[in-house]
């Protein structure tokens, strides 16, 4: 794994716990779905993985852990724009998950964006100040792109 891969377990310790079987066979099934393709990610296996995750989206949409390691799973296997546009929608489902805004730095740091990196960099750092992965992110960015407080 690279430096600036997003670890295979969350840095934020947290979990919104949306991703309970319960509540019919829709949800058991992109259950099913989502634990195939979180333990293809986990072991090494991104591009099965996002096969698998893609279906737990298609029929949960608006799980963030689905979505969360969907991107995951893009990242890991080098599609960085289709992962950050799902680290995005993670943000927009969970503003404050601190690793959905880490997710989505590196992933727009490796699509070129380094505003928008260094943006969700920072709040990934201030939510959580005492993370290493995300300060060494955020001083990386900024070494390139400059730490001033444009956006």
């Amino acid at each position: 794994m690279r430096e600036d891969d997003p670890p295979d377990d969350r840095a934020a310790g947290s979990h919104d716990g949306d991703d309970d079987p319960a509540g019919g066979a829709a949800a058991g099934d992109a259950y099913a779905a989502f634990r195939d393709g979180d333990e293809l990610l986990a072991s090494g296996n991104p591009h099965a993985a996002v096969v698998a995750l893609e279906r737990a989206r298609a029929l949960e949409p608006d799980k963030s852990s689905v979505r969360e390691t969907l991107a995951r799973a893009y990242y890991q296997a080098s599609r960085y724009d289709a992962a950050a546009s799902e680290f995005a929608r993670v943000v927009e489902l969970d503003p404050v998950n601190d690793y959905a805004h880490f997710g989505l730095g590196l992933a727009l740091r490796r699509t070129g964006d380094l505003v928008g990196a260094r943006r969700h960099l920072r709040i990934a750092a201030a939510m959580r100040p005492g993370n290493d992965d995300y300060r060494n992110a955020l001083a990386e960015v900024e070494a390139v792109a400059g730490g001033s407080d444009s956006p």
